[in-house]
């Protein structure tokens, strides 16, 4: 059990320093999160070009977010399983597909929401 000590500031700030890190790794590293980053990049210029009400803005940076959350979390149970059982297991195998799924429903309601959103728009613009 660990023991109770006392609020230290040094200690919060270690914690977003390991946050950014971790973010920075993520980036680096995994080859779905840099996809991930570039379509959100590509989103947020969208909105911004066609000049999202507050509420769109929510609605784009709350699927973005989604996404790469997701992401960042299928990224972690991949590296955790493959040091836990580096050999193939079927059990690992259903724990990588769980958490894969759980990325791709994030970024099946991001396309979703971006459609509902940047469709009537661009098609204002364009027809």
């Amino acid at each position: 059990m660990q023991e109770n000590r006392k609020f230290s500031v040094i200690d919060r700030i270690k914690s977003f320093k390991y946050a950014f890190n971790g973010l920075r790794l993520f980036f680096i590293n995994d080859h779905n999160g840099r996809i991930h980053l570039f379509a959100a990049l590509i989103a947020i210029g969208l909105s911004f070009y066609l000049q999202l009400s507050a509420s769109e803005w929510i609605a784009i940076l709350a699927v973005i977010i989604s996404v790469i959350v997701a992401e960042i979390i299928n990224a972690s149970i991949e590296k955790l399983a493959d040091v836990v059982s580096p050999e193939y297991h079927p059990k690992i195998k259903v724990v990588k597909d769980l958490a894969a799924a759980a990325v791709l429903m994030a970024a099946l309601v991001a396309v979703v929401v971006g459609l509902i959103i940047f469709l009537p728009k661009l098609s204002r613009i364009i027809g």
